[in-house]
């Protein structure tokens, strides 16, 4: 008995070695980390110490290829992309087809195609040790995962997954890096990693968590002059502009100065990229362009398509603001060259609304106009990948639920099997107790049958909830476009008939940049209560997307429609919304029609009639907001003279063709 204690012992003993001690990185690849950080600012250094290396170590053939997986990143960097493709194709024929992916991931991202780049990472972590892949973070050490390789992977699979919009997705491949650099990698990785989770708390408008995240990375930093100049530079980024945009200025000096002082002239760039940005809110675009002017050579000398992307859209807002439109438009072209393929929904729908705003306030109305529809075309697009993302989420989460359930059924209809076994066996061997275990037996399946039914009651309750919760916006609790979508599939067959009302709350960029996103969320949710008060309960308020929200009115005439007009916009504008901040006037603009459109009557289908609303909305943010503005009369005789006027709705309203009602918003009141 003692010995088998003993050695009952001795194997637990041994199956927990591993997990308590896992091997960390040893001298060359800490050397190898170096360089790789090494090649982000000065690549020609970088590459000929990986050369100088692998001279060295020409025996070793499996460090060999990693080495060479370092030189041909240190090339992408530098811009060298046609070397690097040429170092990923050796690695193939040297049986490395995971560094080979893992190489032009890198070079897809330098490109700037995030997309391809994630692709290419994808397939890169699957090809790896399979411990890379499972959940338990000491896997990766123990069972001889190249935990460098997975962690390079992982941070272009996130990358990738912020630009496509999927940001629950995002958020998972983060947290797996930053396990891994926890377990595996020095300080320098693990505050990396604590930035990219700060970056992704931001993007899902989670500032409190994205400045704890900050918090944590800087004891890692150690000092580091790169390091903090990264840290400023993020925290630049999650600063409300309250003050005037003074202390993100601060913080951008602050991380210039320290990536100056770390000879890191690519981090400077970039920084000064950020002032750009920054300089152009707070209305000074001549600071911006000579910001911009700085770091464009040097982004141009490393080839970084990505940067230079953002820098010259920077550029080229400024340039329209200060009206050299010329310019702007050359600009802008290079901007397009360099997009192609980047795939980048997010920050391309965020460009055009930059460009857009920047058009309309130098007086360009048909161009902002343009930009604004393309602007929702992205915003739409970017929208429906999200949701996918979420749905795919969600039914990963249900498939689970439901397969526990469905071994929950199994396990309870073995169990009734096997008491009705006995009972048979009972029934045979004592007649006298047969009638009492039929008794019991029929029981027992009246409340297997009664479970089963409940069990399947609940299945269905929560299959309702999942299908009415994908069709609430959860912010605001308000229907979202999916029901919409589904309204107008039950009910508008044909012809669209009613009304439309497209509100939309002005400058609300201003105060999620001014006050924060917590004050844009607190007006987001105070618009939607006014909304649903100013209706009536058979009228559906829909939120559309972003600050825009549409109402579905039926049974009303156009005067009806115009006094319904005046009273959203006197619920939204008539009493400031409360803030943390304090007291916020809010206002919103308005368009409205009735459909059939008066006086031809003539059918429209739902999408179109959602159009001509929206047409109407932003000749009333055209006009100086803070007005509703509905479509009276139109002059067309048919179908195709009304296409004729949608395609040029600026002109028919100047030349008559379309006569509007204009209701005015409340005025502030007196200080």
């Amino acid at each position: 008995m003692r010995e088998a204690l003993r050695l009952a012992a001795l194997l637990l003993a041994l199956a927990c070695a591993p997990a308590l001690a896992a091997p960390g990185p040893n001298a060359l690849e800490l050397r190898l980390l170096e360089l790789d950080s090494q090649s982000y600012n000065d690549p020609t250094r970088a590459l000929r110490a990986l050369r100088e290396m692998r001279a060295r170590h020409a025996g070793d053939a499996a460090l060999q290829r990693r080495i060479d997986f370092s030189i041909g990143r240190a090339e992408a960097l530098s811009g060298s992309r046609d070397a690097a493709a040429t170092i990923a194709q050796a690695l193939d024929k040297d049986q490395a087809p995971e560094l080979a992916e893992l190489l032009r991931a890198e070079i897809e991202d330098r490109r700037g195609s995030a997309a391809r780049a994630g692709e290419h990472a994808q397939r890169a972590l699957a090809q790896l040790n399979p411990a890379c892949q499972r959940p338990t973070p000491p896997a990766l050490v123990q069972q001889g995962c190249d935990w460098r390789a997975s962690w390079h992977a992982l941070r272009l699979i996130q990358r990738s997954q912020l630009a496509s919009g999927e940001l629950a997705f995002a958020e998972a491949s983060a947290r797996q890096a930053l396990e891994l650099a926890r377990l595996s990698l020095p300080a320098r990785q693990q505050s990396q990693a604590l930035m990219s989770m700060s970056v992704v708390a931001a993007r899902q408008n989670q500032g409190e968590q994205a400045h704890d995240w900050l918090a944590q990375a800087q004891p890692l930093a150690g000092g580091d002059p790169l390091l903090m100049a990264r840290l400023r530079m993020f925290e630049a980024t999650l600063v409300p502009r309250t003050d005037g945009g003074v202390r993100q200025l601060r913080l951008l000096d602050e991380a210039l100065e320290l990536a100056q002082q770390a000879e890191a002239p690519r981090d400077a760039a970039q920084i000064r990229s950020n002032l750009v940005d920054a300089y152009m809110h707070l209305g000074r675009p001549r600071e911006a362009i000579e910001q911009a002017r700085l770091a464009l050579p040097v982004l141009q000398s490393y080839g970084d398509q990505r940067l230079e992307r953002t820098l010259r859209h920077n550029l080229s807002v400024a340039l329209v603001l200060l009206r050299q439109f010329d310019a702007a438009r050359r600009e802008i072209a290079l901007v397009e060259q360099l997009r192609e393929g980047s795939g980048n929904l997010s920050q391309r729908a965020v460009q055009l609304r930059e460009l857009g705003e920047a058009y309309a306030r130098a007086g360009q109305h048909k161009e902002a106009l343009r930009l604004y529809h393309e602007e929702r075309g992205v915003n739409e697009e970017l929208n429906a990948r999200t949701r996918q993302a979420a749905l795919r989420q969600l039914a990963h989460k249900y498939d689970s639920g439901a397969r526990e359930r469905d071994l929950e059924l199994l396990r309870r209809d073995e169990a009734l099997k096997d008491q009705q076994l006995n009972n048979r066996q009972l029934a045979r061997s004592v007649g006298i107790g047969l009638a009492v275990l039929l008794g019991l037996s029929l029981l027992l399946v009246v409340v297997m049958l009664g479970r089963v039914r409940e069990a399947n009651r609940r299945l269905k309750a929560k299959q309702a909830l999942l299908r009415a919760q994908s069709e609430r916006d959860p912010l605001t609790d308000l229907a979202n476009r999916r029901h919409f979508l589904g309204v107008m599939e039950q009910r508008m067959q044909g012809r669209f008939d009613g009304a439309l009302m497209m509100v939309d709350i002005d400058h609300f960029k201003h105060i999620n940049d001014r006050q924060g996103h917590a004050a844009g969320d607190a007006v987001i949710c105070e618009v939607a209560r006014r909304l649903r008060t100013a209706v009536r309960d058979e009228d559906l308020v829909v939120r559309w997307g972003g600050e825009e929200f549409l109402i579905f009115i039926t049974g009303v005439g156009n005067d009806a429609l115009a006094q319904l007009a005046q009273r959203v916009l006197q619920a939204i504008g008539g009493t400031p919304v409360a803030t943390e901040a304090g007291p916020l006037r809010v206002t919103a603009s308005i368009g409205f029609a009735h459909f059939p459109l008066p006086p031809a009557q003539i059918a429209l289908h739902w999408e179109q009639a959602v159009n001509w609303a929206d047409m109407a909305l932003y000749t009333a943010k055209s006009r100086g907001r803070n007005r509703a503005v509905g479509i009276g009369l139109v002059a067309a005789e048919d179908a195709q003279a009304l296409l004729q006027i949608e395609a040029d709705f600026e002109n028919a309203c100047s030349n008559e063709r379309v006569q509007l009602l204009t209701v005015q918003g409340p005025e502030p009141a007196a200080a």
